[in-house]
């Protein structure tokens, strides 16, 4: 049996998301090329971590998978050429997992368009421009079993307006999506893990926080990592179009 190929944006950390889904495809037999892109790590998110993927590379392909990465921006417009590299390396990729994003913190009083554009470049144009060339490729190819995932977000939080009205765009074009790249075998979806245990949530955060999960504690990146893997393989087809909370319950929204 042919092993997908799956691109995954945005891993760049051991104890991120992305890092999570990568192990539990290559675990279920997916190929993989990954991208990172430490310096926003290192000044917008919660540390850089610089040496990781090679010795994360080096764990995947100890499982029998097909790996390759780069340092990517997806705000750099040249989603083309990564996929010219995707191409030349391991082939045309079946499964494209969005989990690359931009996040600083605004609300009502510090908003700016200079910081809504700065996350729009990102989660929105940079994201967008790279799923449409991927779906341009894929049918290109011809191929028939396609997979394509945004990782989302939203909710009340005041002091997250940049980030939450950028994923909005994101749920509100899932369901478009999937009604037009359906007829060549494509499934498209929406993500929101919740609050998730990824290296940003300290002790006093997490005291506040579990209160909401009906099991008493906080997600992790693997409960995302399962959930994505039945999607990205043959019985989650049938998920299309949807905005999905996969968040254990979770109440604080």
């Amino acid at each position: 049996m042919t092993r997908p190929l799956t691109l995954i944006t945005g891993v760049s950390r051991d104890k991120g998301i992305g890092a999570a889904i990568a192990r539990k495809l290559a675990e279920s037999g997916h190929d993989l090329y990954l991208t990172h892109w430490s310096p926003f790590d290192g000044t917008d998110g919660v540390g850089a971590e610089p040496d990781f993927i090679t010795g994360f590379v080096d764990e995947l392909r100890a499982s029998g998978a097909r790996v390759e990465h780069e340092a990517y921006d997806l705000a750099s417009g040249n989603e083309e050429g990564l996929l010219d590299r995707v191409e030349a390396t391991l082939g045309v990729p079946s499964r494209l997992i969005n989990n690359a994003t931009y996040e600083r913190h605004v609300n009502e009083s510090t908003f700016t368009t200079e910081t809504l554009r700065t996350h729009y470049l990102v989660n929105n144009e940079g994201t967008l421009g790279l799923t449409f060339a991927f779906i341009k490729r894929y049918k290109r190819a011809g191929l028939k079993d396609g997979r394509i995932l945004f990782m989302v977000s939203g909710g009340p939080d005041a002091n997250n307006l940049a980030y939450i009205a950028t994923k909005g765009a994101l749920i509100a074009i899932t369901p478009a999506l999937a009604n037009g790249v359906g007829r060549y075998g494509m499934s498209v979806n929406a993500l929101d893990p919740g609050p998730t245990d990824s290296g940003w949530i300290d002790e006093t955060l997490r005291g506040h926080l579990v209160p909401f999960f009906p099991h008493g504690r906080v997600g992790t990146p693997e409960d995302t990592a399962h959930f994505v893997a039945f999607l990205m393989g043959p019985d989650g087809v049938w998920v299309n179009g949807q905005h999905l909370h996969v968040d254990g319950g979770f109440t604080g929204r």
